[in-house]
């Protein structure tokens, strides 16, 4: 009976380790620009331990229309309020830009897209990364109207991911996800 009971814990363990890493496939989806730039990815995008996709962005149209590609982690509570820190384990053949999704700056505030963001290095190989909310600043890029209001948490309701592609030339680049938590205060 002894041996019952343990084999059944020990099943139960392995099963909840494993489901407490699994990603929810409703909180991941992707975005690319209608000028061109494409996203391709062997269905299902959320595989049982990780999240694939690559990318094609086109080099910038012109001034009025920009390219852009994106990997979107919706965050569960569609907000930051009461998280410290994000935890990634990731890989990326070009370095990973990780931008918060600050409705002050997106399509229902200034419209400047100028989100505050983190940059990660390329990664053939898992790499784990811990990034404080101190990591992420406003690209230099941002526009002298944007008014900087700030990381307001409560505002935040997706992490980007972006592998960091020149407006100029655009480029081919593939990114993988295997963890995303989110460290509370």
């Amino acid at each position: 009976m002894y041996l019952k009971s343990l084999l059944t814990a020990i099943l139960f363990s392995s099963f909840s380790l494993n489901a407490a890493q699994s990603l929810d496939a409703k909180q991941w989806r992707y975005a690319v620009d209608p000028h061109g730039s494409t996203a391709s990815y062997e269905k299902p995008l959320v595989k049982e331990n990780h999240v694939e996709i690559s990318f094609n962005r086109v080099p910038r149209v012109d001034k009025q229309n920009n390219s852009w590609v994106e990997l979107i982690y919706d965050l569960p509570k569609k907000s930051l309020e009461g998280i410290t820190s994000v935890e990634l384990t990731y890989q990326s053949d070009k370095p990973l830009v990780v931008k918060l999704s600050q409705k002050d700056y997106g399509g229902k505030g200034d419209k400047s897209y100028a989100h505050y963001q983190a940059l990660l290095p390329s990664a053939n190989q898992w790499q784990k990364h811990t990034l404080t909310l101190d990591d992420f600043s406003r690209p230099e890029w941002t526009p002298s109207w944007s008014k900087d209001k700030g990381i307001i948490k409560t505002n935040v309701s997706a992490l980007y991911f972006v592998p960091n592609l020149t407006d100029e030339k655009g480029g081919n680049a593939w990114i993988k996800i295997k963890n995303v938590k989110l460290n509370q205060e």
